[in-house]
């Protein structure tokens, strides 16, 4: 089985305020669903009042990180999953209940990890 995460950026996440009770309600709703079935690694989101570092190979260290890349904020979840159309389903779950577009992508496999 692969490992896909699923997740959004900060900017997606577009809820009217009084949504937001059913959003928190709604997703956690599913992450248990996910957590039931056998299929949740972890999930959480990116923490944006803690900057991030960048790190070089001799161990030095700067704040920020890639001055070139996009910002990466928002949420994510990691589930295993049989199959690419069963990721699809629990990311179209999972949009529905946080109320806006998921990326899907796999992870590669690693068999060291």
């Amino acid at each position: 089985m692969a490992k896909y995460l699923i997740s959004f950026p900060s900017a997606a996440m577009v809820v009217p305020d009084d949504d937001w009770d059913a959003v928190v309600h709604d997703s956690h709703a599913v992450i248990e669903e996910a957590k039931a079935a056998g299929v949740y690694v972890f999930g959480g989101g990116i923490d944006e009042s803690v900057p991030p570092v960048l790190v070089s190979a001799d161990g030095s260290f700067a704040d920020g990180g890639y001055p070139w890349g996009p910002t990466l904020n928002g949420g994510f979840t990691v589930l295993e999953l049989p199959t690419r159309e069963a990721a699809v389903d629990w990311a179209a779950r999972i949009a529905k209940a946080c109320r806006c577009q998921q990326e899907l992508r796999v992870f590669g496999f690693d068999p060291a990890s």
